[in-house]
């Protein structure tokens, strides 16, 4: 991981990473969700073949201290002291039952192959600006991380529930000989079967959705979302180059019409019977 928020995958793999945040779409009038629904497909068509990209929904427990401390409000030379307290505690009695003790945090990485950092580096630093843009356009907040905020998001996905707190410093890498990898990695990882692991002390569950249905709703990614459990769920998206896509698609006609055209003939056989 770099400091700028860069990471080396692998030898030819460099990505980096958007946070944002949440936009008030089911409370919107129908033409104004159309109007995003459109903004969102031109979001979506940019990333060619060469970009990977994916989508990451993290809800996470939360350091209730840590909130609490940013919504304290410190007492002022004034006569306005209970009015602070007073509003305060209001925040406090929110943040207790307003998302079951979650962080709910939504996240956009996207890579390209290069030969060496100094190549992908100009051409990920105009992705971002690109994709930032995009987000401006949808009506969404959103900033990219720089590699300190990275490593402390992968740090607290590797630690969901032994409240390690993040300890890590640019300098330590010299001083101590390990990569950023060693300050993120768990104590433990356990595969057992195909399904279940175990990080730490907390035990976990894989799952893979495969939708086959002929239509889905708008909510359903919401949905999951909604759920009041530490969860991640990921959607990769790999374009298909426009060629190689039309050639997919003929080919998939082809096989429908070879399949109606088979279903047919034992009808046409039992007819020329009959």
């Amino acid at each position: 991981m770099g400091r700028d928020g860069i990471c080396a995958v692998s030898e030819r793999l460099f990505t980096k990473q958007v946070q944002f945040y949440d936009i008030n779409y089911h409370l919107a009038q129908n033409e104004d969700k159309n109007l995003i629904f459109e903004h969102w497909c031109d979001f979506l068509n940019y990333f060619d073949s060469s970009i990977r990209v994916q989508f990451s929904f993290l809800n996470q427990p939360a350091d209730l201290e840590e909130q609490r401390r940013s919504i304290r409000i410190p007492d002022q030379a004034d006569a306005f002291n209970s009015i602070r307290e007073e509003y305060a505690d209001m925040l406090k009695n929110q943040l207790a039952k307003g998302n079951s003790g979650l962080n709910k945090t939504k996240y956009l990485t996207f890579g390209v192959e290069a030969d060496s950092l100094r190549e992908a580096k100009p051409r990920l630093e105009r992705i971002e600006a690109d994709v930032l843009a995009g987000f401006k356009t949808l009506g969404v907040q959103a900033r990219a991380l720089n590699g300190y905020e990275r490593l402390a998001v992968l740090h607290k996905m590797f630690h969901p529930a032994d409240g390690q707190k993040f300890r890590f410093a640019w300098d330590a890498i010299c001083k101590t000989g390990l990569s950023s990898k060693d300050f993120i990695a768990p104590d433990s990882f356990t595969f057992k079967n195909g399904r279940m692991f175990q990080i730490g002390r907390t035990y976990g569950a894989m799952s893979f959705l495969q939708i086959l249905a002929p239509e889905l709703t708008d909510r359903m990614l919401a949905d999951f979302l909604d759920l009041e459990h530490s969860m991640v769920v990921t959607l990769h998206i790999q374009s298909i180059d426009q060629s190689a896509a039309i050639k997919r698609v003929k080919r998939k006609i082809t096989d429908l019409q070879k399949m109606t055209i088979e279903e047919v003939r034992p009808d046409r056989a039992l007819c020329e019977v009959a």
